[in-house]
């Protein structure tokens, strides 16, 4: 009972917005600019001026209920709106990107002056047990819970660092949204559908200039149709997926960003649980065709430059 009233007990209340609701407020403020300066290019831009008006509502409305209630809780529930509407926010940057020329052929070319090969194309033929191939796509499930377990950590156990921790997260995925507006390549599961895996074996990738404005079709990701997590990973792609965000990998580099945050904890469990579907995620992003291999060693190059720059931010900016 005494921790209940520790969530729900009056604290000072903070008067303006939070550091992370800022963080939302300059990306939509930056991405309106974008769509007004692109309206007459734009497919739907009234729906998406309509949908940052609701954040804008929710956001207003969630500070009115904690200023009634200045409590753990109630600030809580202010950051996990924001982290909840990151999954609204991911396919918006498509609306916006779209409008732009495909550069998958250079980052595809790349991918073959590095390796030789494409990874994305050979990683699962290499690897095609069910066994391997469910516990990449369990790697890949695992995203989404990673964070909630992390975030839901420093709530409860380091909450004076709570905000900080949301805000490295928040400001990290933001972040990664901008460069997926302006670096528009969608990964191998839709280029390589787009192009055809005969040109792609064959080291041919063309310029598909705004193929994808008007197409979203993507490979079937390789592994076994039987597999729960298969099946799991496929129901989240029919729900969510577009042809975005691939470089770079923000799979790998979030996934980075909370296992520093692990680490910052001290809290050596936490980290020890994380790590392996930590290692698989990185893995399964290559194995899973939703990237290219430097899609995924950019992410783990800014997930770590993100974590550091931001936390040394949230030391300023977060109370």
């Amino acid at each position: 009972m005494n921790k209940i009233k520790k969530y729900l007990s009056t604290e000072k209340p903070l008067k303006g917005l939070m550091a992370v609701e800022w963080v939302v407020t300059a990306y939509l403020v930056l991405t309106t600019i974008v769509i007004l300066f692109c309206y007459t290019d734009a497919v739907n831009p009234v729906a998406m001026l309509t949908g940052r008006a609701r954040v804008v509502a929710t956001t207003a409305a969630l500070w009115f209920i904690y200023r009634l209630w200045p409590c753990r809780m109630t600030r809580f529930l202010r950051i996990a709106a924001q982290m909840a509407l990151l999954s609204w926010w991911y396919p918006d940057t498509y609306e916006i990107n779209r409008m732009f020329p495909n550069l998958d052929h250079v980052f595809a070319e790349w991918e073959q002056s590095l390796f030789g090969f494409q990874p994305a194309l050979l990683f699962h033929e290499a690897m095609p047990g069910s066994i391997f191939s469910e516990l990449m796509d369990l790697g890949y499930a695992s995203y989404y819970p990673m964070i909630f377990l992390v975030v839901l950590f420093y709530f409860v156990a380091r909450y004076d660092e709570f905000h900080n921790a949301a805000f490295v997260v928040l400001g990290s995925f933001f972040l990664y949204y901008v460069i997926f507006i302006f670096v528009p390549v969608v990964g191998p599961t839709f280029y390589y559908h787009a192009v055809g895996i005969d040109q792609i074996s064959n080291g041919i990738f063309p310029d598909l200039g705004t193929y994808f404005n008007n197409h979203q079709e993507c490979l079937p990701s390789p592994g076994d149709t039987d597999g729960v997590f298969y099946r799991f990973v496929e129901s989240a792609k029919e729900a969510g997926e577009r042809p975005t965000a691939a470089f770079p990998s923000s799979h790998v580099g979030c996934s980075t960003v909370l296992m520093l945050l692990a680490w910052h904890s001290k809290k050596r469990w936490l980290v020890w649980t994380l790590m392996p579907f930590y290692v698989l995620l990185c893995f399964s992003t290559v194995y899973i065709q939703a990237h290219y291999a430097i899609d995924a060693f950019a992410g783990l190059a800014t997930g770590v430059v993100f974590y550091f720059m931001l936390y040394a931010l949230s030391k300023r900016v977060c109370k």
